[in-house]
């Protein structure tokens, strides 16, 4: 009976390497049955499947679907969830109105810490998160949000205010401008009195 435990963590673990793409990314990884033998999923993930990432998106143009290679492991005695980003998608313009390309192509490596004191562990530069913080409480195993911290690491590539380098900004006039008419300084009256009082 222990040798079942054993192999059964080893042979989804390998079915999900060669996982088709129409399996979709996993929502969560279960800590409670991946967090010691480690866990890998491959595969092509629509940006639009990403609510926060969706709302940022351009509708001008067609999106193209992102590669991602993750990677569940434990280093160290700190587990680690690293992932490949390959791919870019399509934002608008702030200055032209336009779709622009971001491009997310990146290696992530996040340290999932149990405590504080797991700090002392990893490198200074190093991202970590705290599992409390971030594991969901309403199910009876732990559960990782996989998806939410991908995209959590999307938005952050993402610039808030994306523009071109070389373009101008979209905007027309309609008649002139009104020539500012100089008025009396509101503060001039204060200022003759400055030496009476």
């Amino acid at each position: 009976m222990s040798s079942t435990p054993e192999t059964k963590p080893s042979a989804p673990h390998a079915d999900n390497k060669k996982a088709p793409v129409s399996t979709g990314m996993p929502e969560h990884i279960s800590l409670d049955k991946w967090a010691d033998t480690g866990y890998e999923w491959s595969g092509e993930v629509k940006p639009r499947s990403f609510d926060r990432l969706a709302t940022t998106l351009s509708t001008e143009h067609e999106q193209s679907d992102i590669q991602l290679n993750a990677n569940l492991y434990r280093r160290n005695n700190v587990l680690h969830l690293a992932f490949t980003l390959t791919g870019d998608v399509w934002l608008t313009c702030q200055r032209c109105l336009q779709p622009i390309a971001i491009d997310l192509s990146d290696d992530y490596d996040i340290a999932l810490l149990e405590n504080d004191s797991q700090v002392r562990l990893v490198k200074d530069e190093q991202d970590y998160l705290l599992l409390d913080e971030i594991v969901t409480e309403q199910s009876p195993e732990r559960l990782l949000p996989f998806k939410k911290l991908v995209e959590d690491e999307i938005l952050l590539k993402t610039p808030m205010a994306p523009k071109h380098d070389d373009c101008e900004m979209s905007v027309e006039q309609f008649g002139e401008i009104p020539e500012e008419e100089e008025g009396e300084n509101p503060f001039a009256a204060l200022a003759s009195l400055k030496g009476k009082l």
